[in-house]
């Protein structure tokens, strides 16, 4: 082309002459006269201009060897025209004249089936790239775009969208893979790579474009949580063209991360194999963006935390941790970089120690961040790669629990014990934890009688900070003591089995039994005076294997010291640590509304579970499960948008005559009535059977009371339930008054 426009330029009579052909004869020109035409044009110059024909000869043969072959792309098009011809004349559809003639613009069933049945039985290019159009529509249905000229079809109704849907993403991998000689599954990255210099690709790279395109832009689009789920189950067959195409990789990996993090029913855990699949096939290509992009898409999800929410964090938590184990190397270079940000937080913290630096790490992102590498850390504890940040995790999360010590932050302190503890246990490496538990005991607000009544049972769990009038409650001392009590003896047990148990657990018993003598609530120093008794027994059942050993301390055979009975549990604190996690999880259940794993069916799909492999599921179910999930005419602006509207107004007028629980948990603030309510008696009757008592004393005067109250509509008045004796003690000071 650069040639053909110096020779333009050189002889402007030819480029006229040139200019006026092509204007005339390549609208209703065939192929073949193209042809034909350019080879009469460069005979003409060679005859004009023989010194510049020479040029090209040197310089550019491609223009001078011009044939026929080159335009096949365009018979293919051809073809396809005819095709659709035939279509539009099979089906009858006949217009009048003077009308316009929409046929090239109207898809219809019928033309759906036999495209289906052309590709099924025959295999027909002409019909795929029909289809392939048809679903390009069905795919841009209701976009904004105008009046396309260049666009083949344009109309559909619902049934030819659920029909062209179901098709082409359950059987286009299968199509694409044929046509360009690959496996019918599996794949790598470097099968994909050495395909794109092959004729197959260059033939057939705009069917997969098309196809990965057209599906990205209709996901872009879906609300329903099934179509999206089954979607992107098909798509997952075909993630690993997405080598060949790093534009469309990136906006997959966006849009599947989006649909992990906020997706309901089985569209997480469906988008969460749909990633991990993309990274175990692709490798280095996806590694970086989806280790970034999942733990920023963890943070996004983990801003506040309630007891509904609690568990669906945990999942998410567990799908990042799972996805690092794709490649530990890579993981790790990650997981140091944003460890190293969580350490420079908490040195900010210290350094500046102002109330912004403080609440950036007393937030729920940095904690579900500490938790989310302790896990990391613990399911990866035995290999080499992971090992090393153990020591820079616990140094930051033992500075985190320290930071502010105060009671108002013991839920804090005790969130970061459990990690440490966590750590410990999977590393089989000694933290002292002990010391964060016992200076909580020592707290004021812990040996002190409550002043603020017994107040609401308080989740630890789900808070990280508690307000100042719940701390001085009696159910925040008893959540505390007892955690206490949980986590020092889960940190004891882990070294029930050691040869040193005695020495190491001396300072806790003495402090133990310092708190049993100051305290004043007897429960506390029951419980406290059960844990020293389990400690003292381990002690005992430490020294009597110790006297019949001969190895020094710092023996690697110190490592194996009750092995087996380790391996059975037999020490006496194991076992109580059983005990008290039963009690832990029955306290827990009783503080749980309701139990969410990212929705109701979150481990299923459909109201099948999900096989653990592509090949364990067969076509027939696959089919059923996209009629079903598309026969819903599921089209943009149609019905069924109005339908969810309606719906979702339903739940509006639910959702505002039910109360809701709210994401926010900061400081826990007790009403002035609960606060100022004082102690009730254990014998005084109940507020039923004073009502119950009043209404069978007298039953006309309260009917009376009943009819003034109906009539003041405005004026509420609180009821008064008086006991037997409170009545007899109030006639009896009446009699006395008028006596004096």
């Amino acid at each position: 082309m650069g040639a053909k426009k110096k020779a333009r330029s050189l002889d402007p009579e030819i480029s006229a002459e040139m200019e006026e052909e092509d204007s005339t004869s390549r609208p209703a020109s065939k192929p073949g006269k193209v042809a034909k035409e350019h080879k009469e044009q460069l005979e003409r110059l060679q005859e004009k201009d023989p010194e510049f024909f020479k040029f090209l000869q040197d310089h550019d043969k491609e223009l001078l060897e011009f044939d026929d072959e080159d335009i096949d792309d365009d018979v293919d098009t051809d073809v396809e025209d005819v095709d659709m011809e035939a279509d539009e004349e099979i089906l009858g559809q006949d217009v009048e004249d003077g009308e316009q003639k929409p046929a090239n613009k109207v898809i219809t069933a019928a033309m759906v089936d036999s495209w289906c049945n052309s590709i099924r039985e025959n295999g027909q290019l002409g019909a795929v790239r029909n289809l392939m159009r048809a679903f390009r529509t069905a795919c841009h249905y209701g976009d904004d775009a105008g009046d396309d000229s260049s666009a083949k079809f344009s109309v559909m109704s619902s049934n030819v969208f659920n029909k062209t849907m179901l098709f082409v993403l359950s059987e286009m991998d299968g199509i694409l893979r044929k046509l360009l000689k690959l496996p019918s599954t599996g794949g790598k990255k470097e099968t994909i790579i050495d395909l794109m210099h092959t004729k197959q690709w260059k033939k057939y790279n705009h069917l997969v474009k098309s196809y990965l395109g057209n599906s990205l832009h209709v996901l872009n689009q879906m609300t329903d949580t099934e179509m999206i789920s089954f979607t992107l189950r098909r798509l997952k067959f075909s993630s690993v063209f997405l080598a060949a195409f790093p534009s469309f990789l990136r906006k997959y990996v966006k849009v599947i991360l989006h649909f992990w993090g906020t997706g309901g029913g089985a569209l997480p855990v469906v988008s969460f194999l749909f990633l991990r699949d993309l990274c175990i096939r692709l490798g280095s290509d996806c590694l970086d963006d989806c280790f970034k992009g999942i733990y920023k898409a963890y943070i996004l999800n983990c801003h506040f935390i309630n007891a509904v929410k609690l568990q669906h964090i945990q999942f998410l938590s567990n799908c990042v941790v799972e996805l690092l184990g794709v490649d530990l190397p890579t993981a790790y270079q990650h997981a140091f970089v944003f460890i190293r940000q969580l350490a420079m937080i908490l040195r900010d913290a210290f350094n500046v120690k102002t109330k912004e630096a403080f609440r950036k790490v007393c937030e729920w992102k940095f904690i579900n961040c500490l938790e989310l590498w302790t896990g990391a850390i613990c399911a990866y504890s035995s290999e080499a790669d992971f090992t090393p940040l153990a020591y820079p995790l616990t140094q930051i999360i033992s500075g985190v629990a320290r930071l502010v010590p105060t009671a108002r932050y013991f839920p804090l302190r005790l969130r970061c014990v459990r990690m440490l503890n966590r750590i410990a246990a999977s590393t089989n490496t000694f933290i002292p934890v002990s010391m964060l538990l016992l200076d909580m005991l020592e707290m004021k607000e812990l040996n002190r009688p409550p002043t603020g009544g017994v107040g609401k049972a308080v989740d630890l769990r789900t808070v990280l900070k508690v307000g100042k009038l719940t701390v001085k409650t009696r159910a925040f001392q008893e959540a505390c003591v007892y955690s206490v009590v949980e986590e020092l003896a889960e940190h004891l047990a882990q070294w029930s089995y050691s040869v040193a148990f005695f020495e190491l657990s001396f300072i806790p018993a003495v402090r133990l039994r310092s708190f049993c003598k100051y305290t004043k609530a007897e429960r506390f120093r029951k419980e406290m005076r059960h844990l020293i008794r389990q400690i003292e027994a381990n002690s005992e059942f430490t020294n009597e294997r110790r006297k019949s050993i001969t190895f020094q301390p710092n023996d690697p055979a110190a490592s194996f010291f009750l092995e087996d009975e380790k391996k059975s549990g037999a020490s006496p604190l194991s076992q109580y640590v059983a005990t008290l996690r039963l009690r832990a999880q029955q306290r827990n259940d009783s503080l749980k509304e309701s139990s969410v794993l990212v929705g109701e069916n979150s481990s299923i799909f459909g109201d099948k579970p999900i096989p653990a492999s592509d090949e364990e599921e067969d076509d027939d179910t696959r089919d059923e499960q996209g009629a079903t999930v598309f026969s819903s005419a599921w089209l943009p602006g149609s019905d069924s948008k109005t339908k969810a509207t309606k719906e979702e107004k339903k739940k509006k007028k639910k959702t505002r005559q039910q109360p809701q629980e709210e994401d926010v948990v900061e400081d826990l603030v007790l009403s002035s009535d609960e606060d100022d309510e004082p102690m009730i008696d254990s014998d005084a009757p109940s507020s039923d059977e004073d009502e119950h008592a009043n209404q069978v004393a007298s039953p006309e005067p309260h009917k009376k009371q009943k009819t003034k109250n109906s009539s003041k509509k405005n004026v509420q008045q609180k009821p008064r339930n008086m006991s037997k004796k409170n009545a007899d003690w109030r006639a009896k000071s009446k009699k006395r008054k008028r006596s004096n």
